[in-house]
Parts: C-alpha cells; structure tokens; sequence
C-alpha cells in the first residue's frame, strides 16, 4: 500500500464519483460538498497521477485512457470499503439478545438495565422474556438467564447465585407471625408452577405445604409477589424476586431463615460461537449485579 500513501483519499473519492456519475454537480451531491470542492480535489488527484483522468469539453468531463483503465478498480475499492465499514455499522447497531424469564426480567434485571446502558451507552439490548428453552446455535439470542442445576448440555456457563427461598408478606402481615406454626392459619399465596416448593422451607420445622392456611393460587410468580405486596397473604420469595421489594419496605421476611433449593441462576452462552465484545460486556455486568444482589443478604434477611 505505498502507493496509495501518495494519494489523498479525497481526491480519488471524487474522481470515482465523477466518473462513476458522469458530472460535478452528480458528485458534489453524492459527496456532500459543492462542485466546486469536487474540482479541486480532481485537480489535486490528476497531479498526484501526473496524468489527467478526465478531459473538459463543452459536454463535460470524459474519462481519458488512463480514466477509462482507472476507475473501474477505484469503483470496485471503495465498495469493498464501503462494505467493509458496514459490519462496523452492523456490530454497533444490532441489538444483544437476551432470553430471561418473565420474572426475572420483570421483578430484577429490566430495573438495573439503566446502570449497563450508562456502563455501555454503544450496546442496546433485545430483552426475549420467555420460559422456553432456546437453542442457542440457531437462534439469534446471545445470552440466556437461566435457573437450573447447570447441567445443559452443549453450553457455555457461568454460575451467577444460589437460588435459596424464604416467606415474605406485606409488614403488617407479618407483625401477626410469630413462628413458622402460624403459616398454618395465616394466608397464603401460591405459584401454581412451581407446586411444592414450599416444602423445601417448611422440611426442617416438620411441615409441608399441605399444612399452610388458606392459599390462592397464581399462574405467574410475579403476579405472587405483587400480591403479596398487597397484603393478600405469604409468599415464597427468592433473592431476585424479593429484593427490591424487600429494600423499598413494601415487603418483609418474617423469619430469618432461607434455604438453597439446589438451584442457582446461569449466564448461558453458546460455546460454538466466539462470544463478542457486546456478550461479554452484558455477562460481566450481570456477574456483578448478581454480586450485589448477593451482598444485600449477606444477613439472613429479617423484619
């Protein structure tokens, strides 16, 4: 590339487009300039060729010999960096797809996506709430927010928190729970979805979820939380779930205890595709906001 250290950019810019376009005045609206700044960026390539590449007639410009053999490659160069600045374009535009479930995405993560998009102003986000299982090699989903035990197949994964549960209600609610006994005639609301789990709570005080009071079941676990929040009884909260919650005093935990269910949140990416600069950004936010989200119960969370 020596030689084109000789040239300057704009001068064969616009001896392409003049030729390409067959005017000055063609060009000058293509480049964005007047006509006359055309000229003189074709005046200043012609020397540095040392040959003319048009000649002026009455008709116009007309390309010479050397023209005529000059701008086809020049046409061909400036396509290929014109496509070549496009997956530039591309890489910055395209939105970084997540999949997460409804819950997590409501109740935790779309809350905090203004503190990664003030981290990363160049990176936007497609938020894909969904409970389905994606396929990571054929979708166009990026990262995958899962709770599981880890063991996917076919799966990059990052082991983000401990899914640990404990009962939470609305504090006036709570002001009549004395011991875990008096969830048998308290209230309860209930995720359909997720049956039994309360048992995991319950196991070590001798009691299972057929013991709680009167419960009113939800299809959803964020529907749960907002009833709750309304008093309507006690729910089964977990760290993402309860934490907002939690710290905006609309709920409260009435009993210090809380229990790994065996479960944990995952950051999923494909391990056949090289993970972007945007993916790894996104995953190493998250890490860190599960962190901190980790920090705030790091006392069993109490009244």
């Amino acid at each position: 590339m020596k030689r084109l250290s000789r040239f300057h950019l704009n001068g064969l810019k616009a001896l392409e487009s003049v030729g390409r376009l067959g005017s000055l005045q063609a060009a000058a609206d293509e480049l964005g300039v007047t006509p006359g700044a055309v000229s003189q960026h074709l005046i200043r390539a012609e020397g540095q060729l040392g040959r003319p590449a048009f000649t002026r007639s009455s008709k116009g410009l007309v390309p010479t010999p050397l023209g005529l053999r000059l701008l086809p490659p020049l046409t061909a160069a400036f396509r290929a960096l014109d496509e070549a600045l496009a997956v530039a374009d591309e890489d910055r535009e395209r939105a970084l797809t997540v999949s997460v479930a409804p819950v997590l995405a409501s109740k935790w993560l779309v809350p905090r996506l203004p503190r990664f998009r003030a981290a990363h102003p160049e990176i936007r986000i497609r938020i894909d709430a969904t409970i389905d299982i994606v396929d990571l090699e054929t979708s166009d989903v990026d990262v995958a927010l899962r709770v599981g035990r880890g063991d996917w197949t076919n799966v990059r994964l990052r082991r983000l928190l401990p899914m640990e549960v404990f009962p939470v209600c609305a504090p006036g609610l709570a002001e009549t729970l004395r011991s875990p006994e008096d969830l048998c005639n308290a209230p309860v609301v209930l995720d359909s979805g997720s049956p039994g789990l309360w048992d995991h709570w319950l196991r070590p005080y001798g009691m299972t979820e057929a013991d709680l009071g009167p419960a009113d079941l939800f299809t959803d676990a964020s529907l749960c939380a907002d009833a709750a929040i309304g008093g309507q009884g006690v729910m089964l909260g977990w760290h993402t779930l309860s934490v907002d919650a939690l710290r905006a005093g609309l709920l409260v935990a009435p009993f210090p205890q809380a229990v790994d269910i065996g479960t944990a949140y995952f950051a999923v990416t494909s391990p056949n595709r090289p993970e972007s600069r945007q993916v790894k950004a996104f995953v190493a936010w998250i890490e860190e906001e599960m962190a901190a989200t980790a920090r705030e119960f790091a006392r069993p969370p109490g009244r």
